[in-house]
């Protein structure tokens, strides 16, 4: 259907008494809706999926105060993911994580890798210390500025 066929079946809506039109010409098909009082076209599009909805969670008060961290967690240092994508602890499925807890690690050391939009990025560590904690898991995606170790220096 060409655009002139459109434009006489919307004029033809207009002047009859029909509120709705739909009319299939082989792959594709046209829906003509009367809104208040003149005709609209509505061209088929690539289909919409609905993303659940979450219903907002209410405010919760804790009756307890919340406690300090310990002392000896204050000075340990998060390094954060510099991109969203999917973290990855080994170069490959089969090999060994780049770091482990327990591990010692320089500043320039790679860390992990994130994959964002089919490109694997080397995440080196900022500082040098000791890996006290791993807070993501293999193939677990990750946000932009996720906290994904906790280093000691």
């Amino acid at each position: 259907m060409n655009l002139k066929e459109i434009q006489q079946l919307i004029e033809i809506v207009n002047v009859s008494s029909l509120d709705e039109v739909i009319i299939k010409d082989g792959q594709s098909e046209i829906t003509l809706r009367r809104n208040n009082s003149k005709a609209q076209a509505v061209l088929p599009t690539a289909p919409v999926f609905a993303q659940p909805v979450q219903a907002p969670q209410p405010a919760v008060r804790q009756a307890v105060p919340e406690q300090p961290a310990p002392a000896a967690a204050t000075d340990l240092i998060e390094i954060h993911s510099p991109i969203v994508g999917t973290f990855y602890r080994s170069p490959s499925p089969d090999s060994l994580p780049f770091v482990n807890e327990g591990d010692k690690v320089k500043a320039g050391d790679v860390l992990c890798i994130i994959e964002a939009m089919k490109l694997m990025n080397e995440i080196e560590s900022e500082v040098s210390g000791t890996i006290v904690e791993v807070l993501v898991e293999n193939g677990q995606p990750v946000e932009y500025n996720q906290a994904l170790y906790r280093v000691k220096p």
